[in-house]
């Protein structure tokens, strides 16, 4: 599907369907894939089949990097067509596993709300702040969403705002400040008849309207193709003409770093890493009929990888570790 295709235009099925056939042909894209696939089965309106998708990509086990990610969607799924006691039992659990991944808490907080859960949306997105905002520093873009949900809900509670909601309201970058948008009287307002306080609601809609459309429109990451020190050993023996490439792996490290610190000083918003195979590249060599030791496919096979939601923003968040995989916290490896 175009990135440009009308929502209106867009066949879910089919799409799901397309999705599905894709993550056939590449299983180190499946998790990715299929995720993407269950969201169009469920805005179809086939909620049993997206369920299906999930139960079937957590039957995977091991080898899923996002499983709390599938388990709330799995959850916020089953709720809307009358599974609530199976919804409810996995929002618990992921609360209890405490995931560092601020997406599972704001889809399964959300899920509350969306039905009328409201003191137990407000715990969820405030164990998760616990969790996952630094105390010092603005926090991660990531987390943004569990301020603003947090602070959303706790406005229909009717409660004063704390420091996390005063954060939330420095973050917010939308014309209307978050207490008009979140304020639970806004809804009267649309039946007003005074043309004023239609006025009014329909620019905080559009504004909001712009928050959502900033967050859904980042671009994919500019990827830099990232190998491991075994799969770049068996990609130089099997294509000799890459050496020239990748005259080492040390080489190859710290070429990732300053392209990366180069492209962050020129301005360029959104980096990221994509890690190679070369099984995966063989396979996307031969899509393109192209050679795999011809160089100009590398950047060609980075933005695939990223377009496939196979990117890792960089830098690291505080913290985490390197990228390079060493097992060391980036601000003592490659961002010393």
């Amino acid at each position: 599907m175009r990135s440009d295709t009308p929502a209106e235009n867009v066949d879910h099925t089919a799409e799901a369907a397309r999705l599905e056939r894709t993550a056939g042909l590449y299983p180190e894209d499946a998790e990715a894939l299929l995720l993407r696939a269950a969201a169009h089965l469920e805005l179809a309106g086939d909620r049993p089949a997206a369920t299906t998708l999930y139960d079937r990509l957590l039957a995977t086990g091991d080898f899923l990097e996002h499983p709390h990610l599938i388990r709330a969607r799995k959850a916020a799924n089953l709720w809307e067509y009358d599974h609530e006691a199976e919804a409810r039992a996995i929002i618990e659990g992921i609360r209890v596993a405490a995931p560092r991944d601020p997406l599972p808490w704001v889809i399964v907080a959300e899920a509350l709300e969306s039905h009328d859960e409201l003191e137990a949306a407000q715990d969820t997105f405030t164990q998760a702040a616990y969790l996952l905002v630094p105390s010092e520093g603005e926090p991660p873009y990531s987390t943004r969403p569990l301020l603003f949900g947090r602070h959303r809900v706790r406005r229909m509670l009717g409660l004063p705002h704390d420091d996390w909601d005063a954060l939330a309201d420095t973050l917010n970058t939308a014309p209307v400040p978050l207490d008009e948008l979140h304020d639970p009287k806004r809804v009267w307002s649309l039946g007003s008849s005074n043309p004023a306080e239609l006025q009014a609601e329909i620019s905080r809609l559009h504004a909001e309207l712009g928050t959502y459309r900033e967050a859904l429109s980042r671009p994919f990451p500019v990827a830099v193709l990232h190998w491991p020190a075994p799969e770049l050993a068996e990609l130089v023996a099997d294509y000799p003409a890459l050496a020239e490439e990748y005259p080492s792996y040390e080489d190859h490290l710290a070429t990732i770093e300053t392209s990366l610190r180069e492209l962050s000083a020129s301005g360029t918003p959104n980096l990221g890493i994509v890690t190679g195979t070369v099984p995966s590249y063989e396979a996307f060599a031969a899509s393109e009929g192209t050679s795999p030791a011809d160089p100009t496919l590398l950047p060609q096979y980075a933005t695939t990888l990223a377009a496939r939601g196979r990117a890792v923003p960089w830098p690291p968040e505080r913290g985490e570790a390197c990228w390079c995989g060493s097992g060391a916290v980036y601000g003592e490896c490659h961002g010393a």
